[in-house]
């Protein structure tokens, strides 16, 4: 009768600890307030993590004997999180927001669209200026370029140009992104 073909089980994620350190017969050891007790055998190393209550934990895998440290590892693997958590929460998702316009724009409405790229900018984000013609008003693309290069002008002081203007189909758009 043939045994059947057992996949190996997948990586564990995070670090070894305990008894799933195998294969090491010595490890350089530090204990739980950060002091390098040395190179010990590996058992020696266990049965003093058993005894303080503590977990075993593989800090530096491929090192020349791997580096172990005594930890409790609810904790650690808690505060990890935690840290995670912080850091997800300070970083700024770029959005790119959409400002459009025609080439006869007004200049109120033209000064309104201004402001709230401005707005945009300041809160980090990137603007997309969508130049959209209609009709004969693809005849005059020169009146759109311009449009785009006043809007530059603009907001130069506190954008740079990402995507230069490009014509796709009816519109023509440019990428500004906050200096």
């Amino acid at each position: 009768m043939r045994r059947p073909f057992r996949a190996p089980p997948p990586p564990k994620e995070g670090p070894r600890i305990n008894r799933e350190i195998r294969g090491v017969p010595q490890i350089q050891l530090i204990d739980e307030e950060g002091n390098n007790i040395g190179v010990v055998a590996f058992f020696d190393a266990l049965d003093r993590a058993e005894e303080s209550g503590l977990d075993l934990v593989e800090i530096a895998p491929q090192s020349v004997p791997p580096v172990c440290k005594l930890l409790d590892f609810g904790r650690f693997k808690y505060q990890s999180q935690k840290k995670a958590a912080e850091a997800r929460k300070n970083q700024k998702v770029v959005e790119v927001k959409e400002v459009k316009l025609r080439p006869g724009i007004d200049d109120h409405d033209y000064e309104v669209k201004m402001k709230q790229s401005r707005k945009f900018f300041e809160e980090g984000d990137k603007v997309k200026i969508t130049l959209r013609f209609r009709g004969r008003e693809m005849a005059h693309q020169d009146l759109g370029i311009q449009l785009l290069d006043r809007v530059r002008a603009e907001v130069g002081d506190i954008a740079k140009v990402e995507s230069e203007p490009r014509l796709e189909g009816k519109q023509m758009i440019m990428i500004l992104a906050p200096r």
